[in-house]
């Protein structure tokens, strides 16, 4: 039985390309996340870091509701919309919170449930 879990195991590691990197959790236990950076010369951001009082974007959205678990560990929702990012410390299951930020339905997650919605700002509500 071992021996065909370390096949499997050779097996899987085989399937990746040269430069890819294995899949792991985000820095904060969150969901992982990929997403093109639109700018190459861009310095890239972490999408799950904690983010503190910011000005909103242009063209933010602000949801206002309870923090709800998701079926996937360390996936957080609010009214349908899957948390990616913003502070573990504010955005618990059960909290009621105060987000803004952006949908981004094109952001791939291990997630299994609700359209990503990154998260800029979040406060207790």
């Amino acid at each position: 039985m071992a021996f065909v879990a370390l096949l499997a195991c050779a097996a899987l590691g085989a399937c990746a390309g040269p430069g890819t990197e294995p899949a792991s959790s985000g820095p904060t236990g969150g969901p992982v996340t990929s997403t093109p950076s639109p700018d190459p010369s861009a310095t890239p951001s972490d999408p799950t870091a904690p983010t503190g009082p910011v000005s909103a974007s242009p063209g933010a959205t602000t949801l206002t509701g309870t923090v709800q678990a998701g079926v996937e560990p360390n996936c957080l929702l609010l009214d349908g919309n899957l948390l990616v990012g913003g502070p573990r410390d504010v955005l618990k299951a059960g909290t009621r919170v105060t987000v803004t930020g952006h949908p981004q339905p094109d952001l791939m997650t291990t997630c299994q449930q609700g359209t990503p919605f990154v998260v800029e700002s979040a406060k207790p509500a």
